[in-house]
Parts: structure tokens; sequence; C-alpha cells
């Protein structure tokens, strides 16, 4: 594990932390060579416009807070944000929402990144199993995993050819091969994901969990800590 990472969990657990900022897991994604979009922190409104208008629109802003975990739920999420009007507004929004929701909330600013273009979800994560050690979890995202639980397991570090194994075993793999008229996906960079994927849950403190959204190339990972 490098030594931005090690910091960051070190930092997390010594304030008693369960879970790691969005910032602090997208620094940990881009130290293991998980495609990350690029991402600004603005504690101040001026500075979310700058950061939009680096990126290019749409972005997404959302709330960067400890005491916040489901930030959709507390209104912490704004997307397809396409002028500085727009991320003036969302950024003011989000704040009142977020104080709304958890009046005494330690807020460390706004996340702005430039918005994800549409794909295929997938979903990855892992965990260290008391019985089998550290287990990655590969499948699509949305319905597939929550309702159909459409997954595939394997105990991690994992090669090249189980990582494609996983991807191919999956009942919705067609999805990811194209139909309809849509294009497949980009299965090279499927499998760069779960092998990095796999490094990362390999390097982890005891009793942690990793999961992780990725469209395309396009990744965004969080990370949590178990009690």
């Amino acid at each position: 594990m490098g030594k931005r990472s090690k910091e960051i969990i070190e930092r997390a657990m010594d304030e008693g932390r369960m879970n790691l900022l969005e910032p602090e897991a997208k620094a940990i994604c881009m130290d293991y060579g998980i495609p990350t979009p690029e991402f600004y922190v603005a504690t101040k409104k001026d500075d979310a416009v700058e950061a939009a208008e680096k990126f290019g629109y749409p972005v997404v802003l959302k709330i960067v807070s400890p005491d916040i975990l489901h930030k959709t739920e507390a209104g912490g999420v704004m997307v397809g944000l396409n002028n500085t009007e727009e991320v003036k507004s969302a950024y003011d929004r989000i704040i009142k929402n977020a104080r709304k929701y958890k009046s005494d909330a330690d807020i460390k600013g706004i996340l702005v990144q430039k918005m994800a273009p549409q794909g295929t979800e997938v979903i990855v994560g892992g965990l260290k199993d008391p019985q089998f050690g550290q287990t990655l979890m590969f499948g699509l995202g949305g319905v597939f995993v929550e309702i159909l639980k459409d997954v595939t397991f394997r105990v991690a570090p994992i090669d090249e050819f189980e990582a494609k194994t996983m991807i191919s075993e999956i009942k919705s793999y067609p999805i990811l091969k194209g139909y309809r008229g849509k294009p497949p996906v980009d299965e090279t960079a499927i499998v760069k994901i779960l092998l990095a994927a796999s490094n990362l849950l390999m390097d982890l403190p005891a009793n942690s969990s990793i999961g992780e959204r990725a469209w395309l190339t396009q990744g965004s990972c969080w990370r949590r800590f178990e009690p």
C-alpha cells in the first residue's frame, strides 16, 4: 500500500471514523490504478464554479461530510449541472439540505466532478470473510445486484483469467456483450478494475470492506471500515 493510501486509512482510524470520505476513497482508488474521474473539493461557491469550468459541463456536486453517509437521501447530490448559475444554485441547495438533514453536520466541502457518460453500470465489492479470507464480488449494478443478486465471488488475490471468468459467468453477461443495438462494454477495463480491487483488498486492515461502481472506464469508489 502506498504512503498516501496508508496515511488516509490511518487518519480515519485515528479519528474513529468507520467510513472514508469520498475524496479519500477516490484518492486510494487512484493509487491502485482504478479509473476515477478528476474531482475537486470546494469550500467556496466561486471555487466550485471554477472547478466546473475547468472540468467542463455537465458536472455533479456532492456533499462531503463524515456525518452524512447517505448523500442522496440528505439531498446532498445534484447532477446534470450545465452552467455557472446552476452550479451556484446547486451549491447553496446542497448546503441548505445538509443543514436541514443534520444541523450539526461537519461539512468539509462540496465535491465537484465531471458527470460520467451514460453506460452499463458494474459493481465490484470485497470483504475479509472470517472463513474464506479476502473475498471479491462482481456483478452489474442497479436491480441486477439489489434485487436479482446476480453476482459472482472469488477468493482474492485473483489473476487475469479469474477476472475474465468472473465477468463471463454472471447471468446478465449478454448485456455486457451488447444488446438491442448498444455497443459492448470494454471488458479489458473491467478486468483491470477487478485486478486493482483485488490488490486493494489484500492490503486493507482486518475487518474491512470495499465497494466500487464503474461505468465503462469511468469509475468511482467508496471504502468503509467495519467495527
